[in-house]
């Protein structure tokens, strides 16, 4: 499977007692109408259990040129989200609270519809309930994950 490119994002939850954050490539879309992501992350990472706690993350979309951002959100041990976006131009979602990149090619807020238990993954089903402006000088090709490692998509 790492040979099926797969589109980079940032996922972010706002729990109220901190900000989380961590790269993910496991975000599709599932429907149209009503606009639903699947967004499928370790079942036994915190990740999963703060959306799972909160029932509503943020998604930014990364671009090709943005390899540092993935980094620091994919890095082991990583701080608080809010420490992560230092010197990075963000804001809070209207729907979820959660921090949003303001450089990402795009960007949703969802909130959780369902969660299933699948092998070693936790599975969330979630409605968009917003799109926050972003990218208003960004353009260019996506990131994408392919064999392991980052590229650019076109």
């Amino acid at each position: 499977m790492a040979l099926l490119p797969t589109g980079v994002t940032v996922v972010t939850v706002a729990d109220g007692r901190d900000d989380i954050g961590a790269t993910v490539s496991a975000l599709v879309s599932i429907s149209t109408d009503p606009p639903v992501v699947m967004l499928s992350v370790a079942g036994e990472g915190y990740v999963a259990e703060v959306v799972g706690e909160v029932g509503a993350f943020a998604v930014s979309v990364l671009a090709a040129d943005q390899r540092a951002v993935a980094g620091r959100f994919a890095a082991e041990g990583r701080p608080s989200a809010r420490h992560l976006v230092s010197g990075l131009s963000h804001h809070r979602g209207a729907h979820t609270g959660a921090i949003v990149l303001d450089d990402s090619l795009a960007a949703l807020e969802c909130s959780v519809r369902q969660r299933v238990e699948v092998g070693d993954h936790t599975v969330f089903f979630a409605d968009v309930v917003g799109l926050p402006e972003v990218g208003a000088e960004r353009r260019g090709p996506a990131m994408v994950r392919w064999d392991g490692r980052y590229h650019s998509l076109g």
